[in-house]
């Protein structure tokens, strides 16, 4: 790759990276987050945050860590000088000792749990010991190793700090890991119980760290992906405040559109792109932006995936400045069993419009965010809307009626819904040729042929359509058809959703901006009758649909949107869910 500016090597892509030392020595990119250390000491001293996977939690706590540990002292200008924090050093900085468990490094087997959990705790209380030899007593790392299991030995690490006279700033990374692994395996929710309540071994640790807040151990800054481990150890840990929801640290994870724009600014001066910085975020805006954390911040910030951000620019230079074909970083993806998890209690619902149906069909779901609530109590309504807004499935989307609207964020989270909803629809039978479909998406593309690719939308809806799935129709044929046709690589399909009225049409966006010889994209008018329809009626529908396309059509931007490929104006309909029209509307010489 051909860098502009060869005289001062560009700084690193820190895609990946968590260790904020790493990071700053090393020469990466690092986008400044060190303002919210002021407003974490102003908060709650026992601090919850929960971001969904892969936001930068792991390098916040990281930053904090060497921020706070008294032997970084000698670091600090190095570290800091330049950031926001350096210039704004509060009085706790490199001031306290710290102890750092990562809760996601356990194996969280039921049967193994408390054992892997005791290693773990043992070889960071010994690191905490060498680490820190300084400022601790003689002798403290083998007494340390006398003591039974991770309860005893903090319980005697912390009395012997607060006997040297010295203070701990406790961080506790992905607390909720043993709770998201047993989420894929609702029988085990039981054994989960013993774990988590009364004289459980998590639960009485956490009574622990309690004790310890009388002690040595001044602060706790604890992070996860679901309020499901809050709850439950509520009242053993009852003292700490989950700020996942509050508006002022709606940006402390994750980049804002400005701070997006200042990277690619930064690396246009570097590299040669060929994209403007104003192109590159249109493109990456669909796919990576939305996020919104708080109530109060919707309309005014949202929030990109830093993660996904990172991959795509890695991919993006290493690419020469092209658009690389895939968007989705495969290490974004939500474990598949928990997904599948969650989409099997969805199932489980006892009325038919289910959450994840009705989010995919209508566009959006209402309820409202639940600070926390017990492991056995997901599949309540707005507890399980509340989970799926915890693992980053949903977002904040404003108000309806009262409640909040959540959304799906973005077209990473989409195709991810989609294909674990095809999935749950079809019990794993769902089953077809890859190199087939890859033909039918060709020819769709390039060849203005769209009929082989909805016949084969149409047999798949045909033939796995449940009893349940039949009655509920309308929802079932427009969800599943969404779900297909954003499996479909040169498209991105645009659900146009009428929020009084139910369902719209379907634009297939085609991807230019990465197969810019594709020749056609399209506008999909989607009808539904029941089964008992009469042909009379099927007749009158179509005639309804070509109407419709036609006017839908002339709304679509021509030079924005289809670029410079053929738009066609296609209808489609169904009676049950038997396919009994799929035609394109020919304008009339």
């Amino acid at each position: 790759m051909k860098e502009q500016n060869t005289a001062v090597k560009p700084l690193g892509i820190p895609y990946g990276m968590m260790n904020f030392v790493a990071i700053r020595e090393d020469n990466y990119y690092y986008v400044d987050k060190t303002r919210f250390i002021e407003k974490i000491e102003n908060s709650n001293r026992y601090f919850f945050f929960i971001r969904p996977r892969r936001f930068g939690k792991s390098l916040t706590m990281s930053m904090l860590h060497h921020y706070y540990d008294i032997n970084a002292a000698d670091k600090f200008e190095r570290l800091y000088g330049d950031l926001y924090i350096g210039k704004n050093p509060t009085s706790n900085r490199n001031k306290y000792l710290v102890m750092n468990l990562n809760f996601a490094v356990i194996n969280a087997e039921l049967g193994n749990y408390r054992s892997a959990m005791d290693a773990h705790c043992n070889t960071r209380f010994n690191s905490f010991c060498d680490q820190y030899a300084a400022y601790l007593p003689v002798g403290i790392k083998e007494e340390l190793n006398k003591k039974n299991g991770c309860v005893e030995q903090l319980d005697y690490l912390y009395e012997e700090c607060s006997k040297a006279g010295q203070k701990i700033y406790l961080f506790i990374d992905e607390y909720d890991h043993f709770t998201n692994n047993i989420l894929s395996d609702a029988t085990r929710e039981k054994e989960y119980r013993k774990e988590t309540h009364g004289t459980g071994y998590l639960r009485t640790f956490f009574d622990t760290i309690k004790s310890g807040t009388y002690s040595s151990i001044e602060r706790v800054f604890i992070t996860g992906v679901s309020p499901v481990t809050l709850d439950d150890l509520t009242s053993g840990f009852n003292i700490g405040t989950n700020y996942s929801l509050t508006y002022g640290f709606n940006e402390m994870v994750g980049f804002t559109e400005e701070e997006v724009r200042e990277m690619l600014t930064y690396y246009s001066q570097h590299y040669e792109f060929h994209h403007t910085v104003d192109e590159l975020i249109e493109i990456m805006k669909p796919y990576y932006d939305n996020y919104c954390f708080a109530n109060k911040a919707f309309g005014e910030t949202t929030m990109y995936n830093s993660n996904m951000v990172l991959s795509f620019m890695y991919k993006y230079l290493d690419n020469r400045c092209r658009i690389p074909k895939q968007m989705l970083d495969d290490n974004i993806r939500v474990d598949y069993n928990k997904l599948r998890m969650l989409i099997r209690k969805d199932k489980e619902f006892a009325h038919d419009a289910s959450v994840i149906q009705t989010l995919v069909s209508q566009g959006f779901v209402t309820g409202e965010i639940k600070e926390g609530f017990p492991a056995e109590d997901i599949a309540k309504d707005n507890n399980f809307i509340s989970l799926l807004y915890y693992f980053g499935l949903v977002t904040i989307g404003g108000r309806y009626q009262g409640d909040t609207k959540f959304i799906i964020p973005n077209e990473v989270v989409r195709e991810q819904i989609f294909s674990y909803l095809i999935d749950a629809y079809s019990d794993n039978d769902l089953t077809y040729d890859d190199y087939d479909i890859r033909k039918k998406e060709q020819l769709m593309a390039y060849c203005g042929d769209f009929k082989p690719f909805f016949q084969f939308i149409a047999n798949s809806i045909y033939t796995f359509a449940s009893q349940r799935d039949r009655q509920k129709g309308e929802s079932f044929v427009h969800g599943f058809t969404l779900a297909l046709t954003s499996m479909c690589r040169f498209y991105r399909p645009i659900s146009e959703l009428d929020n009084q009225n139910g369902y719209a049409d379907i634009f297939l966006r085609p991807r230019q901006e990465i197969y810019d010889d594709m020749e056609h994209s399209y506008i999909i008018e989607l009808k539904y009758l029941n089964s008992k329809a009469t042909d009379a009626q099927v007749a009158s529908t179509i005639e309804q649909a070509k109407a419709q396309v036609c006017r839908y059509a002339d709304t679509v931007n021509a030079k924005e949107q289809i670029g410079t490929t053929k738009l066609h104006k296609v209808y489609v309909v169904y009676r049950g869910v038997e396919m009994v029209a799929c035609e394109e509307v020919v304008e009339q010489m």
